[in-house]
């Protein structure tokens, strides 16, 4: 059996959607999956045990140029590339025009189908072309987490009974050596990534706090990486070392590719982050995890309760250092 998954973007609504895969796995054994995704994803989804093969399709790139012949050509060729399988199942993850379209554009086998989100669910971007060219649009309940829509579209699309007691994302944990810092005495130490990018202001964390958390931290004998992927983050990343101290064991990340990225944060004893792809990565490869929120939309995107490794962590204006402390020291325990 044939299956496409269509989930262009972004970095976290990829990550949730990797469960689903793990699903149809389980029910499915004998299931060959696609994946089509946007390109800067794609080596995340090459990671996504099951996947077959990830099919890049650069729709945000093609939407700024839609009328000149080097799009039309690039999207001839993607349709071409797309359209070797027929499928069995085209299973619309996104909800939006965009993957509508790419749905529309698969071939089906005989009798194959095309499935999509019917509704709008609270807290997610839902467009109606979705379920103009599915065969069969799925209605599921307004207050859903991004994780088990797509699991709850899957399993209803293909018509098994889901494990809510076993969340699996399908992704490795290498024991990379870059994360793990030697101290002055020449012994390897645990490292923790403070993730404090994204991909709005309004998530940010005052730094002060990222401040007071490394340096607890840094007392319980850990040392810190800083991941940046941006020239802000960059910034943000060598001030917060700059403060932290000279000699402090502290090491701001290169700008990484997602699969390298993967494999320095599989290295670690654990994340602390505020609501960001990253920090899903985080929650997908089950590292200790304290996931920060300004708003009260963890019931949406974070860890779920069946995840006992995570936690978020929410306050008014902001978390405090203490609350997110005190959830650290729950999860490394």
């Amino acid at each position: 059996m044939n299956i496409l998954v269509v989930k262009l973007s972004s970095l976290g609504d990829v990550v949730h959607a990797m469960p689903a895969v793990q699903d149809i796995r389980r029910a499915l054994p004998d299931a060959q999956i696609d994946w089509v995704v946007e390109p800067g994803f794609a080596p995340l989804v090459r990671q996504c045990e099951g996947v077959r093969r990830a099919i890049e399709c650069p729709m945000r790139r093609w939407r700024k140029t839609l009328l000149s012949g080097g799009t039309r050509s690039e999207w001839n060729a993607f349709k071409a590339d797309l359209q070797t399988t027929a499928y069995d199942a085209v299973i619309d993850l996104q909800g939006l025009t965009k993957s509508a379209v790419v749905a529309w554009s698969a071939r089906l086998a005989t009798g194959g189908k095309r499935y999509a989100l019917g509704n709008k669910t609270e807290g997610s971007s839902y467009e109606a072309p979705t379920r103009w060219v599915a065969d069969v649009a799925i209605t599921l309940p307004a207050h859903t987490h991004a994780v088990q829509r797509s699991r709850l579209l899957s399993a209803q699309a293909l018509g098994f009974a889901l494990d809510n007691h076993s969340i699996q994302f399908g992704l490795s944990r290498p024991a990379s050596k870059e994360p793990i810092a030697i101290d002055f005495d020449k012994k390897p130490r645990p490292c923790v990534a403070l993730v404090h990018g994204t991909s709005r202001d309004d998530k940010l964390w005052p730094e002060p706090l990222w401040l007071a958390i490394g340096q607890r931290l840094m007392q319980e004998g850990y040392t810190l990486a800083l991941p940046q992927g941006n020239p802000q983050e960059l910034e943000r990343s060598e001030r917060l070392a700059y403060r932290f101290g000279h000699g402090a064991p502290v090491t701001v990340w290169p700008s990484l590719a997602l699969d390298n990225l993967l494999d320095h944060l599989g290295g670690c004893a654990g994340v602390i982050g505020v609501d960001s792809g990253l920090s899903h990565m985080a929650v997908a490869l089950d590292l200790p995890h304290v996931q920060i929120y300004n708003f009260d939309t963890a019931w949406r995107t974070g860890p779920l309760p069946a995840m006992k490794r995570q936690r978020s962590v929410y306050g008014k204006p902001v978390p405090t250092a203490e609350s997110v402390w005190a959830a650290w020291k729950e999860v490394a325990a």
